[in-house]
C-alpha cells in the first residue's frame, strides 16, 4: 500500500475527529492539545498529528502559542454580525453584476458544481468537502462579474468565516437549508432575475450567521453552567 495514502488518511482522520470536537464544544476554547496524547489516543505517530494541528490552524480553529503548544481557539458571537453582514453587502452586489454577464456555460459549471455539492450531502462525505463546494458554488456565480478586488474581498471574507459554517453544516439543519437555497438561486440566476436572486442572497447569508450566532451562544451558556 501506498505509504503517502496510508500517511495522508491518518493526518485527516485526526484533523476531521479533532475538528468535529472543537466546533461541537466537547473540546473547549483554550483547552490543550497534548500531540503525545492525542497520538497516543489515535494509535498514530505523532507526525500525522502535527499535521493535523497544522491544518486546523489553517482554519482558525489551533493556534500555537510559545511555551503552551497548541489550545483550541475560540469561537466568538461577536465576530458573527460583522462577518456575515460584510459578506452580505460584498456577495448581493457582485451577484447582480454577475447575472448581466453569465452565459449558458457559466450556468453549467454552477450546476455541476451543485450537483457536486448534493452528492457529497447525500454520500455523507466530510464536512471540509461541504464546505469547499459551497464557496466553489457561490465563486461560480460570482466569477462572471469580473470583479477581481470584490472577489478577493470575498474570499478573505469566505476564510474568516470557514470555521463558522463548518459549525453550521456540522450540527444545525443548515445543509438542507444550503441544499434548497442554492438550488432556488441557481434558478433566479437562469432566469436572470437579479432582485429575487439578490434578494434570496442576502436572506441566505444573513439566516446563516443567526443561526451559527444563536447555536454558539447556546454552548456557552451551557458550559457556563456546567
Amino acid at each position: 500500500m501506498n505509504s503517502d495514502l496510508v500517511y495522508k488518511t491518518r493526518t485527516q482522520m485526526v484533523a476531521d475527529i479533532l475538528r468535529k470536537k472543537i466546533l461541537s464544544g466537547e473540546i473547549v476554547a483554550g483547552e490543550p492539545l497534548r500531540q503525545d496524547a492525542i497520538a497516543k489516543e489515535f494509535n498514530v505517530s505523532r507526525i500525522p498529528v502535527r499535521e493535523a494541528l497544522l491544518q486546523l490552524e489553517a482554519q482558525g480553529l489551533v493556534c500555537f502559542e510559545p511555551h503552551k503548544g497548541a489550545t483550541a481557539t475560540e469561537l466568538l458571537p461577536s465576530e458573527i454580525r460583522e462577518l456575515f453582514e460584510l459578506r452580505a453587502l460584498v456577495e448581493c452586489y457582485v451577484l447582480e453584476q454577475a447575472i448581466d454577464n453569465m452565459t449558458d456555460q457559466d450556468l453549467e459549471v454552477a450546476g455541476k458544481v451543485l450537483k457536486a455539492f448534493e452528492e457529497a450531502v447525500e454520500s455523507g462525505t466530510k464536512v471540509q468537502t461541504w464546505s469547499d463546494l459551497n464557496y466553489e458554488l457561490h465563486a461560480a456565480l460570482y466569477k462572471p462579474a469580473n470583479l477581481p478586488q470584490a472577489m478577493e474581498v470575498i474570499h478573505n471574507l469566505n476564510i474568516k468565516s470557514d470555521r463558522y459554517i463548518r459549525l453550521q453544516l456540522l450540527l444545525t439543519t443548515g445543509i438542507d437549508k444550503a441544499e434548497r437555497e442554492h438550488m432556488a438561486l441557481l434558478e433566479h440566476c437562469r432566469k436572470r432575475d437579479k432582485k429575487s436572486a439578490t434578494e434570496l442572497l442576502r436572506k441566505h447569508i444573513l439566516e446563516a450567521g443567526q443561526a451559527i450566532h444563536d447555536l454558539l451562544v447556546q454552548q456557552q451558556a451551557g458550559a457556563a453552567v456546567g
